[in-house]
């Protein structure tokens, strides 16, 4: 597992654990059991201090960590009978974008979540997760689907912004994601989101634009990369940490501000430690909120999510 740097004194300790387990393993009659869960009560003890105080740019590192389950290890946990679509009918199949049809909780819906890749070779098939023109347009035509068959829109963000490349640019970038937020608003289904790792830019808004808005504890949602925004004001990215705590991108910020619905819990020491923990909570908490909005006709649905937006920003003033 890779050790982010405030997490090393954590990492010697477990380091120690292993170490005695594989004496106990190898050592007939040694028994160090004791000793073991004393040292595992202390990481525990020292994760749970640790976690409970991170800052924003802390907080940036642990929703970017490459161990953090990301779109295909939900899918395919929560999702039965999975059957992805491509393209955008226009010019390409983009696979930063992962969609498709498959049953959540036995409901079925329509899915489509942004994937970074899990190592090398899939993170370049997926460039990192950042979409390209073709890959929103493709989002859009898997929700206006949604739209025509009644069908539920379940969407998983996980991306640092959209491709930022010349090519994606001369093939409309701006217009796609601008066209991907109005589809989000104009479908008449419920529409649930969950930002399970990074929410970056326009990238992100563009498939998250739903019903009810569901964070993990320890992703972040803003505007801009705190390398970008520290770029732009400072003219020098180590200055990357205050804004990372300027930007308010935390889940517990955001809740605050009205921008998301639900934090989700994560296991203590981040959903890269105990993945499949983190996949159940998900799965738990978005069948319940697609639980709650199936109940509102469409009309009501529309109205409110137009109202959810229509009042973010607003700070009472004349």
């Amino acid at each position: 597992m890779q050790i982010l740097e405030f997490e090393k004194s954590v990492a010697e300790l477990e380091a120690k654990i292993d170490e005695l387990r594989h004496i106990s393993d190898g050592s007939r009659g040694v028994n160090i059991a004791d000793e073991i869960s004393r040292l595992q009560d202390k990481v525990d003890k020292q994760l749970r201090h640790i976690y409970g105080r991170l800052t924003p740019s802390q907080k940036v590192q642990v929703a970017r960590h490459p161990e953090r389950p990301h779109c295909l290890d939900y899918i395919k946990v929560l999702v039965e009978d999975f059957t992805p679509l491509a393209g955008d009918r226009c010019f390409a199949e983009d696979q930063a974008i992962i969609g498709g049809l498959g049953r959540l909780s036995g409901r079925a819906c329509v899915i489509i979540g942004q994937e970074r890749g899990n190592d090398t070779e899939s993170r370049i098939k997926h460039n990192f997760g950042m979409a390209k023109p073709e890959g929103y347009r493709k989002a859009q035509r898997l929700m206006h689907l949604a739209d025509r068959f009644g069908l539920p829109i379940v969407t998983f963000v996980d991306t640092a912004g959209a491709f930022p490349g010349v090519d994606a640019e001369a093939r409309g970038q701006a217009e796609a994601i601008a066209r991907s937020i109005e589809t989000c608003l104009s479908v008449s289904v419920p529409f649930v989101t969950c930002i399970i790792g990074e929410g970056g830019s326009g990238g992100a808004i563009a498939m998250a634009a739903g019903d009810r808005v569901l964070m993990l504890e320890h992703a972040i949602y803003s505007v801009i990369s705190p390398e970008g925004c520290a770029s732009i004001l400072w003219r020098n990215a180590s200055h990357a940490a205050d804004a990372a705590a300027a930007l308010r991108l935390t889940a517990q910020d955001l809740l605050q501000l009205g921008i998301i619905d639900q934090i989700i819990s994560e296991p203590l020491g981040g959903a890269h430690r105990k993945p499949a923990d983190v996949i159940t909570h998900v799965g738990e908490a978005l069948t319940q909120a697609l639980g709650e909005l199936l109940s509102i006709d469409s009309k009501s649905l529309l109205a409110q999510r137009h109202e959810k937006y229509l009042n973010m920003g607003k700070t009472g003033l004349n």
